[in-house]
């Protein structure tokens, strides 16, 4: 039996295209990803099979705007597509947003923000450039943004200090990304960075999106991978050296990306949908396996007390984190009002850390041996726990910034 819509469509009132794209994507995954998840895990290998078959279906091109050739998936519709990846194998989810945001960006948000008439008719001659090496070629892309020193770069509160120096042409690129998902894998490095204006120290409003191609000269990928978690990203740090960077790269125009980091912060909660998938994850194996109906799993044990009131505990939860989570990505938008991005902050903060804790209780419901590494549950459990550490709004900022706001207006001190 086909697992059941995280969201249901009657419930939560979903359209058309979101009822689409998320029974495609939750048919692929559990044909296809969930089989697989484990020995990508456990070889720390990036999923090139299940990128195979999102090349296949289209899925690559989800968020490509409808007139390119994709599919104009809205940001909620991807979202909750993604979600349902992210239930079967956590490091496709994660890695295909960093491809997907290539094309989120310079699509759906970049079409809200403000630019010159002049700068956006380049802005959509560029950007069809990308579009059609995904949609013809299949090429994919990712998003390399951590730097380590510059926790706050990504967010745009800071400079990135990947530099760009202006040559004929286009830039010169220099730097390095840590933790650059996709890394060796990538056709194209969607590279984050700071354009150099002589004699001037680096300015966050000089913020550059650059495409650099993997195979150009002095891109290198350093470093082993071998983490706790999200095993499959293979996130190795990506450096930089005097690399020549056409300017026709540019997947957004020069300081338009600081723009979008100010005005559309939901941009920084495409991480979460991978983790409401390994939420709901968590308790639909330990419904199952309680139940008897996991392959390989024990006689049924539901008759205990203190494993249903766990049950009852987890599904409490689950339904917190999802109410709160689909309000917030249903509100996405240009300019969001404050009490929108304090709920923002809310729900990237609950979903990372809930993710975590409904596996915590699921290895506690169902016992030692779900923890066996021929069940999925571990692999959940590891793969949850990197989700408070991501950038750019970790669990901890979220908390910092939510109670600076709840309790000063913009602008207020105690000064």
């Amino acid at each position: 039996m086909s697992d059941a819509p995280i969201f249901a469509s009657e419930s939560f009132k979903l359209t058309a295209e979101e009822i689409a794209l998320t029974n495609q994507a939750r048919e692929l995954a559990a044909r296809n990803f969930a089989p697989r998840a484990a020995a990508i895990d456990r070889e720390a290998r990036f999923p090139t099979e299940n990128y195979a078959d999102l090349r296949s279906t289209g899925l690559l091109g989800v968020c490509v705007p409808k007139a390119y050739g994709g599919l104009g998936a809205s940001y909620r519709a991807y979202a909750l597509t993604a979600a349902e990846i992210g239930r079967y194998c956590g490091a496709t989810a994660l890695t295909f947003n960093m491809h997907v945001c290539s094309c989120l960006w310079s699509g759906t948000l970049a079409d809200a923000l403000d630019m010159p008439d002049d700068v956006r008719a380049a802005h959509h001659q560029r950007r069809g450039r990308h579009y059609a090496r995904i949609i013809e070629d299949g090429k994919i892309y990712s998003q390399p943004f951590s730097e380590g020193g510059a926790v706050a770069a990504a967010a745009g509160t800071v400079p990135f200090a990947t530099t760009a120096t202006k040559v004929d042409g286009g830039w010169v690129v220099n730097g390095k990304k840590i933790f650059a998902s996709l890394s060796g894998h990538a056709d194209y490095y969607g590279v984050l960075c700071t354009e150099v204006e002589l004699e001037t120290e680096l300015k966050r409003r000089n913020s550059l999106y650059l495409a650099v191609p993997a195979n150009a000269a002095g891109v290198s990928i350093i470093g082993d991978w071998d983490p706790l978690g999200m095993r499959g990203t293979v996130s190795r740090t990506a450096v930089f050296k005097d690399v020549m960077v056409g300017a026709e790269e540019a997947i957004m125009p020069p300081g338009v990306y600081h723009q979008a980091a100010a005005r559309w912060p939901h941009m920084f909660l495409t991480l979460t949908p991978t983790y409401m998938g390994l939420a709901q994850a968590a308790y639909d194996f330990t419904v199952k396996y309680l139940r008897g109906e996991w392959p390989g799993s024990p006689d049924k044990r539901r008759g205990m007390a203190v494993k249903q009131s766990n049950v009852a505990r987890m599904r409490l939860m689950l339904e917190q984190t999802k109410a709160l989570w689909f309000q917030t990505i249903s509100e996405a938008r240009l300019d969001p009002s404050r009490e929108e991005l304090l709920r923002a902050y809310a729900a990237q903060y609950t979903v990372m850390e809930n993710a975590n804790e409904l596996a915590q209780l699921a290895i506690r419901t169902c016992g030692g041996q779900s923890m066996l590494k021929s069940l999925p549950l571990e692999r959940l459990y590891r793969d949850s726990r990197c989700g408070a550490l991501m950038l750019p709004w970790t669990a901890d900022i979220c908390i910092e910034r939510i109670g600076h706001d709840a309790l000063y207006q913009p602008g207020e001190s105690d000064a």
